[in-house]
């Protein structure tokens, strides 16, 4: 039998005859492999996504939040840090197979859910994206609302109301819409030039801020000395646990979907650098000027003010304001095309691969995001943190179970490309999905999310006691609740009596095809 697939000196993987798959139903160029020639993205181009998607106006929102929940600069930090340290892990396993195999999320999910149960991975992450989308997007013409109104006056900002919000308001949502579906459209190389960019100016707008309420505050110290509402004791400690999902579920569809980024690789130490360079970097640059920048808005207005656009409204300096916000409407652009539109683009264009391209996948993300209604999900910091994203951070905990415990130790990192791409072939399992996957992932979602409640006090869609009572406490550590669910269940249901799996391949020599003598670490 001739082989299948190409093994090169720095491991990563091709296929041996991109030919046989053409004509299959599962494929199309936007989900093909990466040929290893045209994985070329350098640890910079990591580095600036990460820059690009960690800097914008949710991420210091989710920062500034804590301080809005009754933490001190101290207290937010640590939750902080220590959340994205936790979700670098799952992240950079899932990255491995981008980059040795040129797969996107949707195609990996295939080893493992089935050619066609991949589907209820990538979309169940693709409907959270769009979620996200719309939330960015929200944001992002908020922005360009108050920018607009800085600079046109109190007409603009006194227009009249439709749907609960000025007419104005939705005029400059629909504009930023439009901006980044034309950025979409034009594909992932559009989006890549974008983020290298944008990248060293997204923190301008951010520094502004910051630089503005030190000066006003009377420098650092005040800003330092607020105690935290909640202490030390079991208040802090209640509030604590969540607030470390949400951190986590914050990049949770990015510790699924970072194949999609990672197939483009010029090797696995390349991509992993740049991510361990860039996002507990840029995460945490941003949580402290998100932190200090509250905290200072608090000592002067009396009150802890979450959202950036908003509080640069408070400014009485129009230069600063103006160009405070445009730097932070082109850092939402950066972190919403990368992580919010890219992947789902993938993810519908598996679910028909010879219908929907990746811009057009990208245009019903976009549509999604407005129908799911994001401005009442960014309207409170309590249902931000406890309802959105606790909740779907415990699901997609139970997804990235099931592909680390897939990839890592039912596969042992051996994927046959051209099986992911083939009907009843290896990955067929029984009519195209694995049922061991998909109880896998409801058994750890349930166990996630299971228990979600409305904390007393709050406002929120679940019972004070859980939809599942006794479930309640794991809510609180749903990421991980699903994380551990997962892994362990689709263990238990796939390793019994599995026989060795062998892909055919052949194995490239040093300087004898398109790779040259590098190091081994695929």
């Amino acid at each position: 039998m001739a082989p299948s697939q190409i093994s090169h000196p720095d491991g990563r993987v091709d296929l041996a005859d991109a030919a046989s798959i053409r004509g299959s139903r599962f494929y199309n160029d936007e989900l093909a492999p990466v040929p290893v020639e045209k994985r070329t993205w350098s640890t910079y181009n990591y580095f600036a996504l990460w820059m690009g998607m960690a800097h914008n106006i949710p991420s210091y929102a989710l920062a500034s939040s804590l301080i809005a929940l009754g933490m001190n600069w101290l207290q937010a930090l640590i939750t902080i840090t220590l959340g994205n340290l936790i979700v670098l892990i799952p992240m950079l396993l899932n990255s491995h197979a981008g980059t040795k195999y040129g797969i996107p999320f949707p195609v990996f999910s295939r080893a493992f859910y089935g050619l066609r149960g991949a589907n209820f991975a990538a979309l169940l992450r693709a409907f959270i994206a769009c979620g996200w989308f719309g939330i960015q997007t929200w944001v992002g013409g908020e922005a360009i609302y108050i920018l607009v109104g800085k600079l046109a006056g109190g007409g603009w900002r006194n227009a009249a109301s439709f749907g609960g919000q000025p007419w104005t308001l939705w005029l400059s949502f629909g504009v930023f819409w439009i901006v980044q579906m034309l950025i979409i459209w034009r594909g992932m190389e559009a989006v890549r030039r974008f983020e290298n960019w944008t990248a060293p100016l997204v923190s301008v707008g951010f520094l502004i801020l910051l630089g503005y309420v030190l000066v006003k505050a009377g420098g650092i110290g005040p800003i330092l000395s607020e105690p935290a509402s909640l202490g030390w004791g079991h208040g802090f400690w209640k509030v604590f646990a969540p607030s470390l999902m949400a951190m986590i579920a914050f990049w949770s569809t990015l510790s699924l979907n970072m194949p999609d980024f990672t197939r483009f690789g010029g090797s696995q130490r390349i991509q992993a650098r740049g991510q361990l360079l860039g996002l507990p970097t840029t995460m945490t640059f941003i949580a402290i000027v998100a932190i200090l920048t509250t905290s200072g808005g608090q000592v002067l207005y009396g009150q802890a003010i979450w959202d950036p656009a908003r509080l640069a409204d408070r400014f009485s300096s129009p230069v600063v304001v103006v160009i405070a916000l445009i730097a932070l409407v082109l850092a939402t652009v950066s972190a919403n095309l990368a992580a919010n539109v890219v992947s789902p683009s993938y993810d519908f264009s598996n679910a028909f691969p010879k219908r929907i391209t990746f811009a057009l996948g990208g245009l019903i993300c976009g549509i999604v995001g407005i129908v799911i209604m994001p401005w009442k999900l960014y309207s409170d910091p309590s249902i931000y943190i406890f309802t959105w994203l606790g909740f779907y951070g415990g699901i997609l905990g139970a997804v990235a179970g099931v592909l680390v415990a897939g990839y890592w130790v039912l596969r042992r990192r051996k994927l046959d490309l051209a099986a992911l791409y083939t009907e009843k072939g290896r990955y067929w399992f029984r009519a195209g999905w694995s049922w061991q996957a998909i109880v896998a992932t409801l058994v750890g979602a349930v166990l996630a999310v299971g228990g979600a409640y409305t904390a007393p006090g709050s406002s929120g869609p679940f019972p004070a006691d859980g939809l599942i009572p006794f479930l309640k406490p794991v809510y609180d550590y749903s990421w991980v609740a699903g994380l551990v669910g997962g892994f362990v269940v689709y263990l238990a249901l796939t390793l019994p009596g599995r026989a060795p799996e062998e892909v055919e391949e052949t194995r490239e020599q040093p300087g004898q095809g398109r790779v040259g003598a590098t190091a081994v670490d695929g």
